[in-house]
């Protein structure tokens, strides 16, 4: 050829159809062995000699060939690329060659065939995109019969199974052809290409198919390929000038091609580091920084943020120095571009924390050498640089875009794994941290707390062993705080003045070294006292005094260790800041030579010293103060719906308790009630596999709890974990409890709980040695909780349960006899009973067995304490829960109990005791609200001849004066008795019914089964269809009448005598003063009411007016509690009172009002009673000033809108209970209820039902407050459909001369922006503008009208002050007439 144009060419080449070529073969209608023929002469052309390809016949075939690259196989492909490839690698080689021996002429030669060869690239990377499909249905086809594609017989010729080298594939041929552009622009191509025109022409197209390949995201995973492209493109910046052009195209792939922002970052920090040209990266950098983001620009500021956000991380000086430039990016509309500078600056500061730190280290920042001293302005200019950098990263935790804030929290995060400590910027993050924890979006909630714990973790307070209570650090502070004032004692003011100057120098350097320090120093002592502490903690002795002893010297080895702690860093310390202080003072030799300034120099550092570690205690306890500040708000967290958050706040209180903060307690026992999540389903983020809430809590407590220590003899092991059981039930509440109580179950179930640990929980129980009392019933506890899944763990023990917790350990501490009734009751297995079902796996003991004996010694021992009541309950539930005949045993209980209480006794104790009593009925009650629990109480004997303890009321009338009365604590303890037997019998006969029904089944299906050979039947049947009948509806009845007309008003009941003497006590109040006797009626009463609908029909109204009259709010809380159980058993009844059980949400007492609303909550949702507009009650709760009944009733309402149309119906009783009448809250109150329960209003046809509604209220109501309360209402609601609006528009009449008022006339506003803001197809603009013009129109009109009245009625009473001074001018004019005439 004579000659070819580059540029030309490629502009041609621009559109491939329409490209003319002189000599050109069509290729795709050539048959293959043609198209083999054309390939192979042009290939032997180019293989002889590499300047061939100037011939136009072998240049037009190649273009040929690429032209038609679509209709070409695999093989073709990398027999051209192949050709290709080694003729401009030879071309290459012979140009260098030729410009190495500076022959202009000889090297000016190839200026064309490299151009060719280039174009031919260029054009070949392109083309192979088009060849990879049919190449790839190609490549698979093993057989050669197959012959796929366009390959004809040219692809039968080689099998693809046994030559898998020539299937195509580009992506294997990219690295060497990368490669080879490589070698291209390493030649000094402005020999040859004279004009920078021609020259960036050339360059151009050999770097073209470079940026080509990048386009393709699936290339740019492969290593190799990204290499190869990095290579190819610092060798174009470096040696041939193509920094310009390179800036163009990566500024236009960052724009274009999300999958490149990496890439190209590590291109640029490849450039910079291995080619030393850093010039392009801040070309780049600072034209990112002129850039600007719209809010609604998404694609483009993501890419140049992950760009940024890599760049920063691969070279952060580089970034560093742009910097000022890149922060305006800080104040962007796009959130995507302030996440990326919050990174970038989280990149730069651990970087210039890491070059503080690193030449720091081999001498220590207290260490002596000049080298620390001399880049001590270096230092100070990077702590400044840190410390700015640190201000910029706080103030984003308050940017407007949750994601920022999210991004802040999270760098953070991850600087606070950087060497170097900042103490002070640690407590700026601490307390950012805890301010975003009360963040309303739950993502950044959760990476506060993740902050949080990272900070934990890494903290630099390790001096004293690295654990961070409060009470510990309390101490360190006022021991060094005395330290110190004892030496500033000492030391004279010069000393003093000298220091000062000193300190300012050394600063904050000073602190981070010995933070430093101490963290290095403090690891290695945390490690020796965790393990010694663990050892010391864990031997758990059975003897209570030998554990009180190994407590003593246990703290007597934390002190010793902690004295060792502060010695060592005084040892080791002085000496480094002497060697520094000696430094500074090096001038003045001649005054160290004097043994008197060298003692000074000694205390000066050692005051120095004192002061930095009180200020390094100062810190800790601040930062303590400021972790347990957020400890609340995180327990909130533990109740989120969202289950992130909620593992992240678990996390948090594991990692608090391991670092024994002092207010940790309080959240691990708060998490303990995630055991009844439902979710058990795990989740992923970020990659990571996170478990359920409920397993990990049980990994939690099993951490922190039940797994082995190291280095710990396995009996210690046991002692260890045994304890940790126990201490658990210690001060837990009743939700506490059952919680753990769950837990314990599904650890012993998985079968986490050694048979070892069970065994040492019964030698704690059973133990002849006297231990702690919580000690010993904490393992009984622990026992029946256990028993629950394994019924084993008390069936194997009964004896000893029977010996130790009803034996003489019992009666002297009637909780333990409590809690073992407890444990005994899980023999009978903890399997629920199935609704309808005949199946009965409970255990029934023969009433003659010796537990009988010792549960009714238990009750019937005479004893004089409050803690009776609960453990006669337990027991009568275990006879109830194992006797065959419970009632039985407790017919002769209560008669036994009469008899005491009526049975005769000495008149002189009576006499004493009726005296004790007109001193004061209650006092009784008071000693005993005020014994000690823990203490050991006086035996029976004692305490009935205490006077303090034998209080007396009257049990009938006194007509008789001191013979009538009776002992109120003994009656108590029977009514209690009897009321309780009363509720069990009824569970008891269900059993029964049940039991008859099943015996009744199983001889129906023998007889269908076994026909003849159906047993004979027994007495026992024979008996039971005697009274049964033969239907199973009979039973029913059967026991049904029992309940309902025998076991209360039976000639032969026994609590049938108990029911008027019940309705006399508690109908007496006058005559029966004494607290527990009320509080034993009442309830016993209550529980009588449940029993026969007979008797409550009868006595129900007793209960209501005890309720509204007593003064006890124990009383009144068990009587709102008895009245939910009456009402599901009797509700017709009930419901006739309905507006009576709401008064308790208006009681003054706390807990009555909290349990009127567990009752309300639990009647309304199952549908026992019905709603009469008493809606509004509960409604008020939702802003009640305890934040536990607000959440009551949140939780109620979210509930009841699961239910259909129920908070739709109640709304409009809702509306007019809250705001207006006896009942109306204040406005602000009222509003925040509304914008709750509105939430629940999420149907469109109920939205437009209430606009309806709400409207025509406007009507009914004159009051301007009612006004505002009904237009608050209306801008609830959504307004998003068309119909909607349209039914406002219509109710104009009903409000349009409300809206003078200026409450009402804003509320309409915000409809309007409300309505125009929904993009819905059909929205009414036109009506919206006509609406909006009639608002304003009848606002203006309003306002005149209220103006013309109020000038009105100032006129009236203008008119009435004249008219009130004419007549009192006029009396005394009267007067004086009247005096003249006499």
């Amino acid at each position: 050829m004579e000659s070819f144009e580059l540029q030309d060419e490629l502009q041609a080449l621009q559109d491939v159809d329409s490209y003319a070529i002189d000599n050109e073969s069509d290729v795709s209608a050539l048959d293959p062995a043609a198209v083999a023929d054309l390939l192979s002469s042009a290939v032997d052309a180019l293989a002889h000699n590499s300047d061939a390809i100037t011939d136009p016949n072998v240049f037009d075939a190649y273009r040929s060939l690429l032209k038609h690259a679509a209709a070409l196989q695999g093989s073709h492909m990398i027999k051209i690329l192949d050709s290709i490839s080694s003729a401009y690698h030879a071309q290459i080689e012979a140009t260098v060659r030729d410009i190495d021996e500076e022959d202009q002429q000889t090297f000016m030669a190839h200026k064309m065939p490299l151009e060719m060869y280039a174009f031919l690239l260029h054009w070949f990377v392109s083309a192979a995109e088009k060849v990879k499909t049919s190449g790839d249905d190609d490549a698979p086809a093993p057989v050669p019969k197959a012959r796929r594609g366009r390959g004809g017989k040219a692809a039968t010729s080689r099998s693809t199974a046994r030559k898998p080298p020539e299937e195509w594939s580009w992506q294997d041929q990219i690295p060497p052809t990368l490669n080879l552009i490589s070698k291209v622009l390493r030649m000094k191509t402005q020999r040859i290409w004279q004009t920078s025109a021609e020259r960036e022409t050339f360059i151009n197209c050999v770097v073209r198919p470079v940026y080509h390949i990048t386009e393709n995201e699936q290339y740019m995973k492969s290593a190799e390929i990204r290499r190869g492209v990095y290579k190819a493109i610092c060798f174009a910046v470096k040696h041939q000038g193509h920094a310009l052009a390179a800036q163009i195209s990566i500024m236009q792939s960052l724009q274009y091609y999300e999958h490149l922002s990496e890439p190209l970052a590590e291109c640029l920090h490849v450039l910079a580091r291995d080619f030393d040209h850093a010039q392009l990266g801040d070309e780049i950098l600072r034209e990112i920084a002129g850039k600007t983001f719209s809010a609604q620009d998404t694609k483009g500021p993501r890419a140049f943020s992950r760009f940024l956000v890599r760049f920063a991380e691969l070279a952060p000086r580089q970034i560093l120095k742009q910097l000022a430039l890149l922060l305006a990016h800080l104040d962007s509309e796009s959130y995507p571009m302030r996440m990326a500078l919050v990174e970038v600056i989280g990149a730069i500061i651990r970087e210039l924390a890491d070059t503080l730190e690193n030449p720091a280290a081999p001498g220590g920042l207290g260490g002596g050498g000049g080298g620390v001293a001399d880049a001590g302005g270096d230092r100070e200019k990077q702590l400044k640089q840190i410390n700015g950098l640190y201000d910029l990263l706080l103030e984003r935790t308050l940017d407007l875009s949750s994601y920022v804030r999210v991004k802040v929290l999270a760098t953070m995060t991850r600087l606070c794994d950087c060497p170097a400590k900042f103490p002070q910027q640690r407590l700026a993050m601490a307390r950012a941290a805890v301010d975003a924890l009360e963040d309303k979006a739950s993502g950044v909630r959760k990476a506060a707390v993740s902050l949080l714990v990272r900070l934990i973790l890494t903290h630099p307070y390790g001096m004293y062993g690295g654990f961070l209570s409060e009470t510990e650090w309390k101490e360190r502070y006022e021991h060094e705080a005395a330290i110190l004032a004892k030496m500033e004692g000492e030391v004279g003011k010069a000393v003093e003045r000298a220091e000062d100057d000193d300190e300012s120098q050394a600063g904050e350097e000073e602190d981070e070294g010995l933070g430093e320090e101490e963290e290095e120093e403090g690891e290695g002592g945390e490690k020796r006292r965790r393990k010694k502490k663990t050892h010391d903690d864990d031997e758990m002795e059975v003897d209570g005094e030998d554990e009180e002893d190994d407590d003593d010297e246990d703290a007597k080895d934390e002190d010793g260790d902690v004295s060792m702690a502060d010695s060592q860093p005084n040892k080791r310390r002085p000496s480094k800041k002497t060697k520094k202080k000696a430094r500074k003072s090096e001038l003045d030799l001649a005054a160290l030579t004097n043994e008197a300034a060298a003692l000074g120099a000694l205390n000066e550092n050692q005051h120095l010293e004192a002061k930095l570690k009180k200020k390094f205690c100062l810190d800790a306890l601040e930062f303590i103060r400021t972790v347990e500040d957020g400890m609340r708000t995180v327990q909130k967290l533990l109740a989120s719906t969202n289950k992130l958050e909620v593992l992240e706040a678990m996390e948090f209180f594991r990692v608090t308790y391991e670092y024994k903060f002092d207010a940790a307690e309080a959240g691990i026992k708060k998490m303990l009630h995630l055991i009844w999540s439902k979710d058990n389903n795990a989740t992923s983020e970020d990659g990571r596999e996170l478990k359920s809430v409920r397993s990990r809590l049980l990994e939690c407590y099993r951490t922190m709890y039940f797994e082995p220590i190291q280095n710990l003899e396995p009996k210690a092991q046991i002692n260890r974990i045994a304890k940790n059981m126990i201490e658990m039930t210690y001060d837990a509440t009743l939700a506490e409890l059952t919680s753990l109580e769950e837990m314990m179950r599904q650890l012993m179930e998985e079968g986490h709980i050694h048979q070892d640990v069970v065994s040492k929980l019964w030698q704690v129980y059973s133990s002849e040695r006297p231990l702690p009392r919580a000690q010993r019933r904490g393992a009984v506890i622990i026992l029946g909780m256990l028993a629950l899944a394994k019924r084993s763990v008390v069936a194997d023990r009964v004896e000893t349960l029977v010996k130790v917790g009803l034996g003489d350990r019992g009666k002297t501490d009637l909780t333990l006899a409590r809690y073992t009734c407890v444990a005994l009751q899980r023999l009978n297995g903890s399997a629920k009973k199935v609704k309808g079902s005949l199946l009965d796996k409970t255990l029934r003991i023969d009433m003659e067995n010796p537990l009988f004996r010792k549960l009714q010694d238990a009750i019937e021992r005479p004893c004089r304490t409050k803690e009776w009541f609960p453990m006669a309950e337990q027991a009568i539930n275990t006879v109830y829960a194992l006797g065959e005949r419970p009632d039985i045993l407790c017919g002769n209980l209560i008669k036994n109990l009469a008899r005491r209480v009526f049975g005769k006794k000495p008149t002189t104790a009576s006499q004493s005791q009726s005296s004790q009593l007109d001193k004061d009925a209650d006092a009784m009650d008071e000693d005993e609200e005020g014994g000690d629990p823990d203490a050991t109480p006086q035996s029976p004997s004692k305490s009935q001849q205490s006077p303090s303890k034998s209080q007396q009321s009257p049990s009938k009338s006194q007509t008789n004066g001191s013979k009538d009365l009776g002992d109120a604590f003994e009656l108590s303890q029977l009514l209690f008795i009897v009321g309780h037997v009363a509720i069990k019998q009824i569970v008891f006969l269900e059993l029964v019914e049940r039991e008859w029904k099943r015996q009744k089944h199983e001889k129906e299906m023998a007889a269908k089964i076994g026909g003849t050979g159906a047993p004979d039947k027994s007495k026992e049947q024979e008996e039971l269809d005697q009274v049964a009948g033969n239907a199973e509806d009979e039973i029913g009845e059967r026991i049904a009448a029992m309940r309902e007309h025998e076991l209360l008003y039976g000639s032969q009941s026994l609590l049938a005598t108990f029911g008027p003497m019940l309705v006399h006590i508690c109908g007496s109040p006058h005559k029966f003063k004494n607290r527990t006797l009320r509080m034993a009626a009442t309830l016993a009463f209550s529980k009588f009411l449940c029993v026969s609908s007979q008797f409550c029909e009868q006595n129900h109204r007793l209960l209501f007016k005890i309720l509204e009259t007593s003064k006890d709010p124990s009383i009144r809380s068990n009587i709102v509690i008895a009245l939910g159980d009456v009402a599901v058993s009797f509700s017709s009844i009930i419901d006739e009172s309905n507006d009576e059980l709401y008064k308790g949400l208006r009681d003054p007492d706390m807990v009555v009002k909290k349990n009127t609303l567990m009752v309300l909550t639990h009647l309304i949702l199952n549908g026992m009673v019905k709603v009469k507009g008493q809606m509004g009650e509960m409604a008020k709760c939702v802003e009640d000033e305890d934040e536990r009944i607000s959440d009551l009733a949140k939780l109620f309402f979210a509930e009841l809108s699961t239910k259909d149309n129920a908070i739709y119906n109640n709304l409009p009783d809702v509306i007019s209970h809250l705001s207006v009448g006896a009942h109306a809250i204040d406005e602000e109150a009222f509003q925040s209820t509304m914008k709750y329960i509105f939430t629940f209003i999420e149907k469109e046809k109920q939205a437009e039902n209430i606009v309806e509604k709400l409207c025509q209220r406007f009507r009914l109501s004159d009051d301007p407050r009612q006004w505002r309360d009904i237009a608050f209402c209306l801008s609830l609601l959504p307004f998003k459909s068309e119909r909607s609006v349209k039914k406002l528009i219509e109710g104009l009449q009903f409000y349009r001369d409300k809206l003078h008022e200026e409450a009402v006339y804003a509320r309409f506003q915000e409809i309007l922006t409300k309505a125009r803001s929904n993009k819905s197809a059909n929205k009414p603009d036109a009506e919206l503008n006509e609406f909006e013009a009639i608002l304003e129109e009848n606002r203006r009109q309003g306002a005149e009208d209220q103006d013309f009245e109020k000038r009105v009625e100032g006129r009236k009473a203008i008119a009435k002050k004249r008219a009130t001074r004419r007549t009192a001018r006029k009396k005394p004019v009267a007067r004086n007439d009247g005096g003249e005439s006499d």
